[in-house]
C-alpha cells in the first residue's frame, strides 16, 4: 500500500510538472514581441532598410515592415533597437564546439566524452552570446555534438542551433584518425573506415546515432601528425560511395579538403561543401562554380595559431603546415570570391578561442568581399548551404526569429560585428534588453 501511495504521489507530481511545462510552452508559442529596428540589413536583397518593425509570434517572425505603416499588436512586448543595426543571426558552417585551443597538446587524451560534452555546453553559450545562432559542428568524438544539440533543443543549456556530424570519417592514418599514440596502443579514431563498403557502413552508423550532416577527410591536414596537407585521402570510388550513401539518407556532406586533387574528386562526386579549400586550383574553382558547391574557408585563425600555439607547446609540424598554407588559402579565397563561387562563413572555432567567430568578417572583407557579401555568407548563403533556406538566415516572415543587433553600422565598419548588443534565437532573448 505504501509503495502504491508513493507511486501515486510521484505520478501526480509528474502530471503536474507536465501540465506546467505544457502551459509554459503554450505561453511561449503565443508570446508576441516587436522589435523597432533603426537599420535592418535585408541580406536577401542586399540592402539596408531604415526604421523597420519586426513582429515575432512565438519562435517565428510574423511580419517585417516600415514603422510608419506598422500595426503593433495589443499587449506586445516592444524591444527598442532604434539606434542599432539589426541583422539575422550568424551562421557558422564549420565549428568544433567540444574543442579547447587553450589546452596543452596531449591534455585531450585525458578527457572523457562526457567531459568534452560539458566543455561543449560552455562553449555553446559563449558562441551564442557572440551572435552565432546556428552552427554546423563538423567532427566530435562519441556523438558529443549530437548530445549537445539535443540538450540545447530541450532547453537544458543555452546555445546556438546545432547541426551535428558526429565522428568525422577518414582513412587509417589520415587527418580524421588519431596518429599520436605508439603502435602498441592499437588505437584508431572511431570514424576510421576503409573501402567503399566500409564507408557506407560508417555513414549508416552516423545516421543511426543522430548525425545531421556527414563529414569526411578527403586530404591531409594541419593538425594531424604525419599527414601532408595537400595529399588526397580516400579514392574516387570510396568518395563516390560515401557521398551517394549520405545523400540517399538525406544528409549533406562536408569534406575536409586542403589539396586540389581531393577537392576535385569530392566536387565531381557531388559533395555539398568543401571545408578549408586552401590549395584549390583554378580547375577546382571552376568546378565549384559550375556545380554550385559551397566553399567554407577558415581564413581568420592562423594568427591565433601562430601566436598561441608555441605558448602551449604545439608541435612544430603543425605550426609549420599552418604557415605554409595560410597565405595561399587567403589568396585562393580572393580568387573564389572574384569567380562568383558560393562562399559560406566557416571559421573552424575550437582551433581559436570560442566567441571570436565574428573576427573573421574583417579578414573576408580584406580578401575580396564587400561587407554585404561577408554578411550574406554568414546568413542567407549559410542557410542554403546547411539545408535550412527559408527557415534561418534572413529577417523575413516565416523564418525563425534568430535576430542580432550591433551598435555600429557593419556596412561601413565590419568590425562592428565583433561586439554584440542584442541576441535572440527562436524568439528568446539571450543578450540585451
Amino acid at each position: 500500500m505504501r509503495s502504491l501511495t508513493i507511486n501515486t504521489v510521484c505520478l501526480a507530481g509528474l502530471l503536474t510538472t507536465a501540465s506546467v511545462a505544457g502551459v509554459q510552452a503554450a505561453e511561449s508559442a503565443d508570446r508576441v514581441q516587436v522589435i523597432r529596428a533603426g537599420r535592418l540589413v535585408d541580406v536577401a536583397a542586399g540592402r539596408v532598410l531604415e526604421n523597420q518593425v519586426v513582429v515575432i509570434r512565438g519562435e517565428r517572425i510574423e511580419s517585417v515592415g516600415p514603422a510608419a505603416s506598422a500595426s503593433i499588436p495589443a499587449g506586445a512586448e516592444v524591444i527598442d533597437l532604434s539606434s542599432s543595426t539589426v541583422l539575422p543571426g550568424i551562421i557558422d558552417t564549420h565549428t568544433h564546439l567540444m574543442g579547447d585551443p587553450t589546452l596543452p597538446p596531449y591534455y585531450g587524451y585525458g578527457l572523457s566524452v562526457p567531459r568534452m560534452a560539458l566543455k561543449g555546453a560552455a562553449n555553446a553559450k559563449v558562441t551564442l552570446l557572440a551572435g552565432v545562432t546556428t552552427v554546423r559542428d563538423v567532427g566530435s568524438d562519441g556523438y558529443s555534438d549530437v548530445a549537445l544539440r539535443d540538450a540545447i533543443n530541450d532547453g537544458d543549456v543555452p546555445g546556438p542551433r546545432v547541426l551535428a556530424s558526429g565522428p568525422a570519417l577518414g582513412i587509417t592514418g589520415g587527418h580524421c584518425d588519431s596518429n599520436m599514440l605508439a603502435p602498441e596502443f592499437k588505437y584508431e579514431a572511431e570514424g576510421v573506415a576503409n573501402g567503399a563498403d566500409a564507408v557506407r557502413t560508417a555513414v549508416r552508423r552516423n545516421v543511426k546515432y543522430g548525425s545531421d550532416v556527414i563529414k569526411y577527410c578527403g586530404t591531409g591536414g594541419v593538425f594531424s601528425k604525419g599527414t601532408k596537407v595537400g595529399q588526397q585521402q580516400y579514392t574516387a570510388e570510396e568518395v563516390a560511395a560515401l557521398i551517394d550513401e549520405a545523400h540517399m539518407h538525406g544528409r549533406k556532406v562536408a569534406v575536409h579538403a586542403h589539396g586540389a586533387d581531393g577537392i576535385k574528386v569530392a566536387i565531381r562526386a557531388g559533395v555539398d561543401t568543401v571545408e578549408h579549400a586552401s590549395l584549390i586550383d583554378d580547375e577546382g574553382i571552376a568546378l565549384a562554380k559550375k556545380n554550385g558547391t559551397f566553399l567554407s574557408m577558415d581564413i581568420y585563425n592562423t594568427e591565433y595559431t601562430q601566436a598561441e600555439g608555441p605558448k602551449r607547446g604545439e608541435l612544430e609540424e603543425f605550426l609549420r603546415k599552418d604557415r605554409e598554407v595560410a597565405q595561399i588559402q587567403r589568396d585562393n579565397f580572393q580568387k573564389a570570391v572574384k569567380a562568383g563561387v558560393k562562399m559560406t562563413f566557416g571559421t573552424d572555432s575550437g582551433v581559436y578561442t570560442h566567441g571570436d567567430n565574428a573576427k573573421q568578417f574583417a579578414v573576408m572583407v580584406k580578401y575580396g568581399m564587400t561587407s554585404m557579401q561577408a554578411l550574406q555568407a554568414a546568413t542567407v548563403v549559410g542557410a542554403d548551404a546547411v539545408g535550412l533556406k527559408g527557415q534561418i538566415g534572413a529577417i523575413a516572415a516565416g523564418h525563425y526569429a534568430d535576430i542580432i543587433a550591433v551598435s555600429g553600422n557593419p556596412l561601413t565598419d565590419i568590425h562592428a560585428m565583433e561586439t554584440m548588443q542584442f541576441v535572440m534565437k527562436g524568439g528568446q532573448v539571450y543578450l540585451g534588453p
